[in-house]
């Protein structure tokens, strides 16, 4: 949902219920069709053999614990303060005269970087987590740019694709994500918040397969295969090579 934003707001008695986002002014609308990760139990097509890094670029602007983004010693956009956040650095993604950040409160918001105007401002979060509570929604895994989409995920327990254009959701998986992830053409290997390596459909968000790992770190694309700390899997299959 599209939405324009003004975050100049006093705070106001919360309810877990209420289809009001406590951030944000306007009604929210679900962007979760089930509260299951859909998963084919199917092969990924036409593996690639290997997958170069992502290299977003330069981007000179900081995001800081309290959803203010900086340009220098000048604020770009001042987002919702919260006590709820993961400690840690942030870093903005720049793209054609746009900066996009995650915050803490679930959003990932895109801005003018000349202008400081707000371009959109899309949920990354299940709607049962839109909370003013003690819900952990930050964004903290790098947010990445693929043509006309930008792929985020975030504690809130979703991974989205979202239009660079309208800030529109195309899909959202349902699972966090803390880590890095990587995306090889039409599919985004992703670890989730609870040990799952996901090979993630770009098409719709359909799961091909998922399995778990030992240990959660980062994952790497190596040969056709996806290293997750000391386990290799077969990046076609979800199988474990090794251990």
């Amino acid at each position: 949902m599209k939405k324009v934003a003004i975050f100049a707001m006093s705070a106001v008695a919360l309810c877990a219920c209420d289809k009001h986002d406590p951030i944000l002014p306007g009604e929210r609308v679900g962007i979760f069709a089930t509260d299951d990760v859909r998963v084919l139990n199917e092969n990924v097509p036409n593996v690639q053999e290997n997958v170069a890094e992502y290299e977003p670029g330069d981007c000179p602007y900081k995001l800081d614990n309290q959803n203010t983004i900086w340009n220098g010693d000048k604020k770009i956009f001042a987002g919702f303060p919260t006590n709820n956040y993961v400690r840690g650095e942030k870093n903005p993604v720049c793209d054609g005269g746009f900066v996009y950040a995650g915050l803490s409160t679930g959003e990932l918001v895109k801005v003018n970087a000349k202008t400081r105007q707000i371009a959109w401002i899309a949920d990354v979060y299940r709607q049962s987590n839109m909370t003013g509570g003690a819900s952990v929604l930050d964004i903290i895994a790098p947010i990445q740019i693929h043509g006309k989409y930008v792929y985020a995920g975030g504690l809130g327990g979703a991974f989205c694709k979202i239009s660079v254009a309208t800030g529109n959701t195309a899909w959202c998986a349902w699972f966090g994500v803390e880590h890095p992830f990587i995306i090889a053409n039409d599919v985004a290997y992703v670890l989730d918040t609870d040990n799952y390596l996901n090979a993630v459909r770009t098409r719709d968000g359909a799961v091909y397969w998922r399995t778990a790992v030992a240990n959660s770190a980062a994952p790497k694309y190596e040969n056709k295969t996806i290293v997750v700390a000391h386990e290799k899997f077969d990046a076609e299959s979800g199988k474990l090579l090794t251990h």
